[in-house]
């Protein structure tokens, strides 16, 4: 019996390279014997014509479209296709071409030789600056240092998984999950393939060092699967009341021996220095309140406006 083998695309205003992507995807899977292949396009609210594109290439290819009722994010498309993906393996990866679908070949084999999660781990990034790699893998070794698993530095979304870490991972109820970190999570048998990334195809990147969405996924890899920002926050309050009261006995003795009157800077100086300390650790704090906050609502984490399927599956 043939295996099936589903691939997962998030992916917003991206008709530029969708052609290219289905039809380097289409001649990867079909260098695979006996596995057969769908596809899964979640459109997170796209505004030019990837819809369409998609609709006049669903006539040739096994392509499942699902379109969110609104923009929602990578994640939670990312949701969306693992809960509509039929596979004994799914493979999630970008629309963007920087991660090569001639790689599916290589992530089909180690699944075949017993492994349940293939991670893709970056060796070189072809078309990004070095600052912005080091930005990455500092904010890596950032994470490790809290989390309590070990994230593969370099790896991003593009990874296979066994159709049971997949149910694993739905089964969990998280409001805002971290992808990255639950596909570490969960265990079972894990392997690395190592790849060059490419630059992207066509069009530009839509997700900058700085911008929103690399900063909440930062914020999300610290928070999501460690307490320690916590511990670290009352670590830093109870070093600033030592200091505190370190500050007060100086204060007494330069009194007391009528050696010097303290200045207003250095006032104004420790004032500053103990209210940062209380908003930074207020802030740590804030973060999980925030993350709490979103959980107890127990809102969907998407909402699919319409689901187009194509029902046929090509085998090879």
């Amino acid at each position: 019996m043939n295996m099936l083998i589903s691939i997962v695309f998030s992916f917003r205003n991206e008709e530029e390279n969708i052609p290219e992507l289905v039809r380097r995807v289409t001649e990867a899977v079909a260098t695979i014997a006996d596995v057969r292949h769908e596809m899964i396009f979640v459109n997170d609210d796209s505004s030019d014509e990837s819809l369409g594109v998609l609709k006049a290439l669903q006539e040739r290819h096994p392509i499942t479209i699902i379109n969110m009722s609104r923009r929602f994010g990578v994640t939670p498309c990312i949701m969306a296709g693992l809960a509509h993906a039929k596979g004994d393996a799914v493979i999630c990866m970008d629309t963007d071409l920087q991660d090569p679908p001639e790689l599916i070949p290589q992530m089909v084999q180690k699944f075949r030789d017993g492994a349940d999660v293939v991670h893709t781990t970056r060796t070189h990034r072809d078309g990004e600056n070095a600052f912005k790699m080091w930005v990455t893998k500092k904010a890596y070794q950032f994470i490790n240092c809290f989390s309590e698993i070990h994230l593969p530095e370099n790896t991003g979304d593009f990874k296979l998984l066994s159709r049971k870490v997949v149910q694993e991972i739905l089964g969990l109820k998280e409001y805002d999950p971290y992808m990255r970190g639950l596909s570490v999570w969960v265990g079972y048998s894990q392997d690395v393939l190592l790849y060059r990334r490419e630059s992207r195809w066509k069009g530009e990147s839509k997700f900058s060092l700085f911008s929103k969405a690399p900063i909440q996924e930062f914020v999300r890899g610290v928070t999501a699967f460690s307490a320690a920002p916590l511990y670290f926050a009352l670590f830093l309050g109870a070093t600033t009341s030592l200091v505190s009261v370190g500050l007060i006995l100086y204060a007494i003795i330069t009194k007391l021996a009528d050696i010097a009157v303290p200045g207003v800077s250095g006032m104004l100086i420790a004032v500053a220095f103990f209210s940062g300390i209380i908003l930074v650790t207020n802030g740590v704090v804030g973060i999980y309140i925030a993350r709490i906050y979103y959980e107890v609502k127990r809102r969907p984490r998407y909402i699919i406006k319409q689901v187009m399927s194509h029902k046929a599956i090509v085998d090879n």
